[in-house]
């Protein structure tokens, strides 16, 4: 028989994950709250551009999806920094030309895989239809019709919360005995800004980079769209004298730019009425598990493992669970084994790129402006190219390969002293070699 699923939220995940289950053989039945974004658009203000990265696409190429997908993307072979004067400095992330991470917008994204997801016929989408209830022993959630605030119980063998870091299916599991749940909050929150297009429709900046404006507890980022524009993510301490709330009213803009973003401001028309216009949001790391309960409900993405967004990953990481997930059910003899085997190999992966992803934080903001940072990053990028491809760095593994987040710690641990040992190697060097040509001169 035909086994059934109902997936809880129709965002990037919860649609991917229907075409993922359709090709393995399943029916299911996606249930989202918000109007249908095909036809009611998509709602920005919030939506940070996410940097679609090798994980990512091979999620989707496994339904068939990356070539459409990239189609609409733009290459970031690196990363721009623009210090306070407005000078610029070009970081690639990899010593290999091919190797490049890609910009795309969140809604436009969410409607192609909600078009896709569409496509199937054992796949139907339910707009405007809100989770109200979970009923976890019977596997089964409670939607209520927003349009005439009617109420169905759909059973299913199998009931996937993909909704999110607030997410319905999780917050009923935490009420459960043996369930651990923690929610952090950095000290940080974020706000989107937009970089509109030249008269003639161009970049006003080089579109293939990530840009950063890296200035100690202040932050911005800029990632392109093919429209010409760039959509910018502002992250900004809650309280200081450049915080958010130091920004009283709408006169308050323009200076505190002015003082810290000063080359970016003339890109930036709309800039006050963008910055009081658009909502203000806070980033957390959501850590849980287990993520299932029962036999027959599990969590994936931002629902189990929210992430704050400084490696880029959040995405990559959600759409690898659709993969791993939508494997162990086509492998296991059940779907309460298949859950638990999902669970058991993905919770350490979700654990680790949590980490990198805060640590990356601190490196995005300050280190990226060490000359220290950039002598390690050149080693690294000869070591790359010496070595054929074989030695990759922390970066390059996370962004560029399928090895699994734990893996890849501890892989970048045996690496870090490969690269301490050449940078000791050639400190030494110089020095031996300056201390000849001290001699020499006597």
């Amino acid at each position: 028989m035909t086994q059934h699923a109902v997936i809880v939220g129709a965002g990037l995940a919860g649609s991917l994950l229907a075409c993922h289950l359709a090709r393995a053989g399943w029916k299911v039945d996606v249930y989202e709250g918000r109007p249908d974004p095909r036809n009611a658009g998509f709602i920005g203000g919030r939506s940070i551009n996410l940097a679609l990265s090798t994980r990512g696409i091979d999620a989707l190429n496994q339904v068939g999806l990356a070539e459409r997908v990239l189609k609409d993307a733009v290459a970031m072979p690196g990363r721009m920094l623009h210090d306070k004067e407005g000078r610029q400095t070009f970081q690639p992330y990899s010593g290999k030309q091919n190797n490049f991470i890609n910009s795309v917008s969140r809604g436009g994204l969410n409607i192609t895989l909600l078009k896709a997801a569409d496509d199937y016929d054992s796949v139907t989408l339910h707009f405007e239809r809100s989770c109200t209830g979970i009923d976890l022993k019977q596997g089964i959630a409670t939607v209520c019709d927003l349009k005439n605030q009617t109420s169905t119980t759909p059973e299913c063998d199998l009931l996937i919360g993909a909704d999110g870091a607030f997410s319905k299916v999780r917050e009923s599991m935490a009420t459960q005995a043996g369930f651990s749940h923690s929610i952090s909050y950095i000290d940080h929150g974020y706000k989107e800004l937009t970089i509109p297009a030249a008269a003639d429709g161009s970049h006003v900046l080089d579109p293939e980079a990530l840009h950063i404006w890296p200035h100690g507890e202040s932050m911005m980022i800029a990632l392109a769209n093919q429209d010409g524009s760039f959509t910018c993510t502002l992250f900004w301490p809650w309280n200081g004298p450049i915080s958010f709330n130091a920004i009283k009213r709408s006169e308050d803009v323009q200076p505190l730019f002015e003082a810290h973003f000063k080359d970016v401001v003339p890109l930036m028309p709309d800039l006050v009425e963008l910055y009081m216009k658009n909502p203000t949001s806070s980033l957390q790391t959501i850590r849980c598990g287990p993520w299932h309960f029962g036999d027959k409900v599990v969590l994936i993405g931002d629902s189990a493992h929210a992430i704050v967004p400084f490696f880029g990953q959040g995405m990559n990481a959600a759409f690898e669970d659709c993969t791993v997930l939508t494997r162990h059910l086509s492998a296991s003899d059940s779907v309460a084994q298949a859950i638990a085997g999902f669970y058991a190999e993905q919770k350490p992966n979700a654990e680790a790129i949590a980490d990198l992803a805060l640590s990356n934080f601190i490196e995005m903001r300050d280190t990226v402006r060490s000359p220290i940072f950039n002598v390690k990053k050149k080693i690294e990028r000869f070591l790359t190219q010496i070595s054929r491809g074989r030695y990759k760095s922390l970066y390059e593994m996370v962004s560029f390969t399928t090895i699994p987040y734990a893996k890849v710690c501890q892989r970048a641990r045996r690496r870090q002293r490969i690269l301490l040992a050449a940078l000791f190697t050639l400190t030494a060097v110089l020095i031996i070699c300056g201390l000849l040509a001290i001699g020499s001169t006597f």
